[in-house]
């Protein structure tokens, strides 16, 4: 697939397109930041609960499991070109759940990262499970990583103790569990996408790895709530998505 880009200003662009065809064509070592939210896989014909009714858990297509060996080949693949789009002391924030994010890890590790934290995103209104075979599914895991054992990566501690979160009190160290609710109504009043994460979750991301004027990329753009937390705290921001559909939601949430 070609490069196509959707919509570009002096601060945001937005690509239409593969993530592994349109990767390789941004400028190597330019990123300081990525956070991506890759397709979790958990797309089987299972049921849950959302707003009190059962539905299916299917998203679309691009969830689907493709076998465990074709899954684990993409991602090594975006991976590998997200490293290569890296500054030497940027880092990337990729979430997962059980469904995916022992593959996520195994390929950050062989392409020589460096694991700083695993952040649990712990969900206090999650929904229940309705089969009542195991525990409610109530957290995501959230892998963030530095590009080598050696880089010297942002972290503005300082910012990340004026947070006031459940489990760790504004003036306290910030800790690597995380109290947010699920994405609000009101963040998706310009449409709706399935794996929506919620702003307060990407203002931690890159309030804490990037400082103004730098550059964040996702390779998974969706409804594009890291671009419009990034817009909204002076960061320059990369989208990258195959739907125009969500892509014509971002543009709207970024205007």
């Amino acid at each position: 697939m070609e490069k196509q880009i959707y919509y570009r200003d002096d601060t945001i662009t937005l690509y239409n397109g593969d993530c592994l065809d349109i990767l390789k064509k941004i400028p190597k070592e330019s990123i300081t930041t990525i956070f991506a939210d890759p397709p979790y896989n958990l797309s089987n014909g299972g049921i849950t609960c959302k707003a009190g009714k059962m539905v299916s858990v299917n998203k679309a297509e691009w969830d689907k499991s493709k076998g465990i060996e074709e899954d684990f080949k993409f991602t090594y693949e975006w991976i590998k070109l997200c490293r290569e789009v890296l500054k030497p002391n940027g880092t990337i924030w990729i979430s997962g759940t059980m469904h995916n994010i022992y593959q996520v890890g195994f390929a950050l590790q062989s392409l020589g990262f460096q694991v700083i934290n695993e952040v649990i995103w712990f969900k206090p209104n999650a929904p229940p499970n309705l089969a009542c075979r195991a525990f409610a599914h109530s957290h995501e895991t959230i892998i963030w990583a530095r590009k080598t054992k050696g880089s010297k990566h942002v972290f503005n501690y300082s910012k990340m103790k004026e947070w006031d979160d459940k489990f760790a009190p504004k003036g306290k160290q910030m800790r690597s569990l995380w109290s947010i609710t699920l994405t609000a109504p009101n963040e998706k009043m310009y449409g709706k996408h399935p794996t929506q994460k919620p702003i307060e979750l990407l203002r931690r991301v890159i309030v804490s790895s990037s400082n103004e004027g730098d550059t964040v990329l996702d390779p998974f753009n969706g409804s594009g709530t890291t671009g419009v937390v990034a817009k909204e705290l002076g960061r320059k921001y990369i989208g990258i998505d195959t739907s125009e559909e969500y892509l014509g939601i971002t543009l709207k949430r970024l205007k």
